[in-house]
C-alpha cells in the first residue's frame, strides 16, 4: 500500500493530475499507519503483523 501510495504521487506529480496526488498520499499514510501498528504488536485486521 505504501509502494502504491508512492507510484501514484509521483505520477500524479509529474502529470499535474490532482486527484492521483491526493490517492496517493491517503494510501500512503494509511500503509504507514497499519505499518506502524503492526510493528508495535498491534493486530491489524485480524492478523499479527501486516507487511
Amino acid at each position: 500500500m505504501i509502494i502504491l501510495g508512492v507510484i501514484l504521487l509521483v505520477i500524479g506529480f509529474l502529470t499535474g493530475i490532482a486527484i492521483l496526488w491526493t490517492i496517493g498520499i491517503i494510501l500512503l499514510v494509511i500503509g504507514a499507519i497499519l505499518w506502524i501498528l503492526g510493528a508495535v504488536g498491534h493486530a491489524v485486521a485480524g492478523r499479527r503483523h501486516y507487511w
